[in-house]
């Protein structure tokens, strides 16, 4: 009775085994599929990190029991290594130096959560604490997400305040004013330069919500011109109580259905949009004369379709020069790797580093870049 019991349960066991591998080999895929028509296997990229930890803990199980099976784990680890170096990385020289070379370009980006306009009377200080700090680490670029700013002067998040505490020379800020936050704000992306801007485009896609919004400038970095991506692909769009939910749980039958299917059609909506959004990206990205650098809040992790899209013949400045997990958004769980800086393969990546200060939802990203001999 009792050898059955452990054949029965072995069985059992390889079976969860081998589950967890089919699942973690298909969030590591998501990218080969159009997530228009399989967004659903977009969930398993946001649980890839834990689905890596089990393939670990099954490694160490089947060593103690059954050596043989251990291959199950290791197989698949190393058939889903590349989309496991896009989660986890180290770079042993991932100090990063504030002092910057007179020849690299430093690029930050940052989703700002509106600049702090909706608690400003909880935390009055808390908007220039988010200027010194742009102004401490002296991006040459810098593109910020979720920008809420006005053009008149009792605007709570005055434009030209704004701009006159930081150190830039010229800036383009793209908005569809049929999105403003009210009527003293706009909502909408914006690219703060410290060089040249020869050129400067705003795309604005159906459905104009405020996800819809995109852009770009062309920079001059001595001889060279450089073209300047700054994307904000669809968020989930959760409720507090979505957010609610998933944070603390609540298992009442009716608010877990009524709660689930919303949360489950968010998610649907979202997937969907940004598959759509990043292949009209990508095809800016190929059309451009120069190289180019991509920077963003892209509301999905690695390894999902839309980065996948994005990264194509580009470099992922945190594969590069980044340490660890780098979560950039604060909140739900510590593998949400959202924001990203990509790079044509042309440019060196010297530095590269994540600030974990919570001034945002966001932790903002930098990355220093050294233009290669390929440059136009």
């Amino acid at each position: 009775m009792a050898r059955r019991l452990r054949t029965f349960t072995k069985k059992i066991l390889i079976g969860v085994n081998v589950l967890i591998a089919l699942l973690f080999i298909a969030g590591a895929s998501v990218g080969f599929f159009d997530q228009r028509h399989w967004w659903f296997l977009g969930l398993f990229t946001f649980i890839l990190p834990y689905l890596l930890v089990l393939l670990f803990f099954f490694i160490i199980f089947w060593l103690y029991t059954k050596p043989i099976l251990t291959s199950i784990s290791i197989l698949t680890i190393i058939a889903g290594w590349p989309a496991i170096r896009n989660v986890f990385t180290v770079n042993f020289s991932a100090t990063f130096h504030i002092e910057k070379d007179p020849a690299s370009l430093r690029v930050m980006s940052w989703n700002v959560e509106q600049f702090n306009v909706q608690h400003h009377k909880d935390e009055p200080w808390l908007k220039q604490q988010m200027l010194d700090l742009i102004n401490h680490y002296d991006p040459d670029i810098a593109c910020f997400q979720e920008v809420v700013a006005g053009e008149k002067k009792n605007s709570l998040n005055y434009f030209s305040d704004i701009y006159g505490q930081l150190n830039f020379t010229d800036y383009f800020y793209s908005y569809d004013i049929r999105n403003d936050f009210d009527k003293d704000h706009h909502f909408g992306i914006l690219i703060f330069s410290k060089l040249p801007v020869v050129a400067k485009q705003t795309f604005i896609n159906y459905p104009n919500d405020y996800n819809s919004t995109f852009q770009y400038i062309d920079v001059l970095k001595g001889q060279d011109t450089i073209r300047i991506f700054n994307i904000h692909l669809q968020s989930l769009k959760f409720s507090k109580s979505n957010l609610n939910y998933l944070e603390k749980g609540n298992f009442k039958t009716d608010t877990t259905i009524t709660e689930s299917r919303s949360i489950i059609s968010k998610i649907k909506t979202a997937f969907i949009k940004r598959a759509i959004q990043a292949d009209f990206i990508k095809g800016e990205i190929n059309q451009s004369p120069f190289p180019v650098v991509v920077c963003g809040d892209f509301n999905d992790v690695p390894d999902s379709y839309a980065y996948e899209t994005l990264v194509q013949g580009l470099q992922d400045t945190y594969v590069q020069k980044g340490f660890g997990i780098s979560r950039t958004f604060s909140s739900l769980s510590p593998t949400l790797r959202i924001d990203n800086i990509f790079a044509e393969r042309s440019f060196g990546v010297t530095q590269f580093t994540r600030i974990k200060k919570s001034l945002s939802d966001h932790f903002p990203i930098i990355a220093d870049l050294a233009p290669g001999k390929n440059i136009k």
